[in-house]
C-alpha cells in the first residue's frame, strides 16, 4: 500500500491550480488549515533553490473528530497533507497523502473504516482536479 497518491497536471500558474485544489477539498469537506511554501522555505533557511512546491494541510472536521475521539493521540499524524509541486514548464503534480496507510501504525480498528473513507474523499478530490 502506498503512503500518497498523485495526478500529473497542467496549469498556466500554481496559484491557478491551487485554486483549483482548494475548491476541490472544499466540494468534499475540507479546509487548508496550513500552508508550507517548500520553495521559500529551502531557499531562506539553505540558500538551495527548489521549484514552486506547496504542502497544503487539509483538515475534514467531521473526520478529525470522530478520529481524535477515537484515538486522541491521532493529532500527530493530521491534517491529511496534499502537496502541489512544479515539474517542468505548465505541468505540476498534485498528491494526497493516504490515509489508511497513516493510519495503519496506529493499529486502532475502530479508525480503519474513517481512514478508508477519507481516502475515499482524498482520491474525488484527486479525480476532480484531473477531470
Amino acid at each position: 500500500m502506498s503512503y500518497f497518491q498523485a495526478i500529473t497536471v497542467k496549469s498556466a500558474s500554481l496559484q491557478q491550480l491551487r485554486e483549483k485544489v482548494e475548491g476541490a477539498l472544499k466540494t468534499e469537506g475540507f479546509g487548508v488549515l496550513t500552508e508550507i511554501d517548500v520553495q521559500a522555505t529551502m531557499k531562506k533557511k539553505l540558500d538551495k533553490d527548489y521549484n514552486p512546491y506547496l504542502i497544503l494541510g487539509a483538515c475534514n472536521p467531521v473526520f478529525a473528530d470522530k478520529v481524535l475521539t477515537a484515538e486522541p493521540h491521532i493529532g500527530v499524524l493530521l491534517p491529511c497533507n496534499v502537496t502541489i509541486r512544479q515539474l517542468e514548464g505548465d505541468s505540476f503534480e498534485v498528491a494526497i497523502m493516504n490515509p489508511a496507510a497513516a493510519m495503519a501504525a496506529v493499529q486502532n480498528p475502530a479508525i480503519e473504516p474513517l481512514a478508508g473513507e477519507v481516502g475515499d474523499k482524498l482520491q474525488r478530490v484527486l479525480d476532480l482536479i484531473g477531470a
